[in-house]
C-alpha cells in the first residue's frame, strides 16, 4: 500500500520524533511504499497568504503553491498523521497544512445550491493518527477532541466510503513515565505493522 506519513513536531529529539520513527519503521516492515512529510524539518509555511486565498477556488492555480504536497496526497492510499495534541486540537502547523494542501477541486468539489460537497479522495482507504495528549482521556473527551474530529471525520469524509481509521493516543502525556512511553511506542509499532 502507498502510505503518506505526515509528521508535525518542532523538536527533532522529542518523543513525537521517536513516535514518527517507530511509525516509519513499522510501515517499512509491513512492506508499504512510503513517503514522509516532516512539516517542521522542511520548513512548511502554514500561513495562507492573501494572494493564495484569492485563488483558493480557482481550479487552475490553487494547487500551485503546494504542488508537491498535492502530488503526495493524490499518490497515497493511506495517511498516517503523527503529531502532539495541543489545546485539544491540531498544532497550527498541521492545521495550516490541511488548509493549504487539501484544496477544492483536488480533495473535494465545493457544494452548490443544486448538490452537496463531492469528495475526491476516494483512493485513500485508511487513515491513522498517532498522537500525544497532555490531558486524560476523560478530559479530552469532555472537550470534544477537535483534533481527532478534524482528521477522523473531516478528512475521512473526503476519502473512500469505507475508509478505515485508527486513533492511537498516549493520554496523560504531561505525567507520563518512561515505562508508559515505551509501552505506547510498542503499541504504535504493533498497530501500524498491521495497517
Amino acid at each position: 500500500m502507498r502510505v503518506l506519513l505526515i509528521h508535525c513536531h518542532p523538536c527533532g529529539e522529542s518523543y513525537g520524533a521517536a513516535l514518527c520513527a517507530a511509525a516509519r519503521g513499522a510501515l517499512e516492515r509491513g512492506g508499504h511504499e512510503l513517503r514522509v512529510t516532516d512539516l517542521y524539518r522542511e520548513g512548511f509555511d502554514p500561513v495562507m497568504s492573501e494572494p493564495e486565498w484569492r485563488r483558493y477556488h480557482d481550479e487552475e492555480v490553487n494547487r500551485t503553491p503546494v504542488a508537491r504536497h498535492v502530488e503526495d496526497i493524490l499518490w497515497a492510499e493511506a495517511l498516517v498523521f503523527v503529531y502532539p495534541t495541543w489545546w485539544f486540537g491540531l498544532p497550527a502547523m498541521l492545521k495550516g497544512y490541511l488548509d493549504r494542501v487539501w484544496v477544492p477541486h483536488v480533495t473535494f468539489d465545493i457544494p452548490t445550491a443544486a448538490r452537496g460537497m463531492q469528495p475526491r479522495m476516494q483512493h485513500i482507504r485508511k487513515i491513522a493518527v498517532v498522537t500525544t495528549c497532555g490531558a486524560s482521556w476523560l478530559v479530552s473527551w469532555l472537550m470534544g477532541q477537535p483534533g481527532r474530529r478534524t482528521i477522523l471525520r473531516g478528512i475521512r469524509a473526503l476519502c473512500a466510503p469505507r475508509c478505515k481509521t485508527r486513533y492511537l493516543a498516549h493520554y496523560n502525556m504531561d505525567s507520563s513515565t518512561q515505562d508508559s512511553r515505551v509501552r505506547f511506542l510498542k503499541a504504535v509499532e504493533r498497530q501500524l505493522e498491521k495497517l
